[in-house]
């Protein structure tokens, strides 16, 4: 099979041909029909998340077709479709998982990190972590839902009831997640990199009524920042920009260091915190909404071959929605 392979941070990816996996008991053998390309395999592919093996295959928005199914695995045949995300297996009996906070598990591995991932035309993972996916959904447009859709949803379920809602950084996730805020009813704040226009006007046309640069003041107090650009910069901006006892939510698995900031931009009640990967238990409930909100993912579709070219899209900020690779 063809697969993209990261042998050292800070190089292209290298096209291969390679065996195709074998699945073990637990496993499935997919058939790669899609996909996404998002920020964090940016983040490993660059070296700002340290590599947990090499050569490595990317990816982690995966929609796929079972080929073949392991001994032990149960409730899946040949054919099938699923998705897989980032979290591809936890212990299971630590203090997290007992808690459901598997996303926390200190041995817990992730798909296209420390499991190959979805940067080819075959895979396997693991039955117990994949997901059904609603049949609205076609592939390509599906496989953003598997992380930008995923982690947007898990972060927006921490701002609770919040009315006024600022996203700062308008990509893959941002963009879902403003369909889902304003079905239901809610105000949406999008906040871009200085210029970019472009990314502006598409936020208004999902619905964000408001628009402008991270750098410019919030034009009403807001109820929650949800923060994807992984900026450290803007949390101080965040901070200010929501009203006492609000909060803000750094949705990004890495960010650049946060500046020093007065108390008094934390004060007040407001709170600060993380988001940390997700739980199985997530994705249920957001593909159920999913089933429910018809979402509009807007994707550019590149051949698995031309993986760096899509990522260097993304990195330049040059994509309205997410880039998917298709094989």
């Amino acid at each position: 099979m063809l697969a993209m392979l990261l042998d050292r941070p800070g190089q292209a990816l290298r096209a291969a041909h390679i065996a195709i996996p074998t699945p073990s008991s637990q496993q499935l053998l997919l058939r790669v029909s899609a996909c996404g390309v998002c920020r964090t395999d940016l983040h490993i592919i660059d070296g700002e998340l340290a590599p947990h093996q090499s050569p490595l295959i990317p990816g982690h928005e995966v929609v796929g077709y079972v080929v073949r199914c392991g001994a032990e695995v149960q409730g899946y045949a040949p054919g099938d479709r699923v998705g897989v995300a980032w979290l591809g297996d936890s212990c299971g009996h630590c203090p997290y998982c007992a808690r459901q906070n598997e996303n926390l598990c200190e041995q817990a591995l992730f798909t296209g990190y420390d499991l190959n991932g979805g940067y080819a035309g075959y895979m396997v993972a693991d039955a117990r972590y994949v997901f059904r996916l609603p049949a609205a959904y076609d592939d390509v447009h599906a496989a953003p839902l598997l992380c930008a859709g995923l982690i947007g949803y898990r972060a927006y379920a921490m701002a609770g009831q919040a009315q006024r809602i600022g996203l700062y950084g308008f990509g893959a996730a941002a963009h879902i997640l403003c369909q889902i805020a304003r079905h239901q009813g809610r105000e949406v704040y999008a906040f871009t990199r200085p210029g970019d226009t472009r990314s502006q006007e598409f936020a208004r046309r999902l619905g964000a009524i408001w628009a402008g640069d991270s750098e410019q003041a919030a034009p009403v107090p807001l109820d929650a920042a949800i923060l994807f650009a992984p900026n450290g910069a803007l949390v101080p901006r965040a901070l200010a920009a929501v009203r006492a006892g609000g909060s803000v939510i750094c949705a990004g698995i890495h960010m650049s260091e946060v500046p020093a900031f007065p108390y008094a931009l934390l004060w007040g009640e407001r709170t600060l915190r993380s988001v940390a990967n997700l739980t199985r238990a997530d994705g249920v409930a957001f593909f159920q909404l999913a089933a429910e909100c018809p979402l509009q993912t807007h994707t550019t579709v590149f051949p698995l071959g031309q993986a760096n070219e899509a990522l260097a899209a993304l990195r330049g900020g040059d994509l309205d929605g997410a880039a998917v690779l298709v094989p």
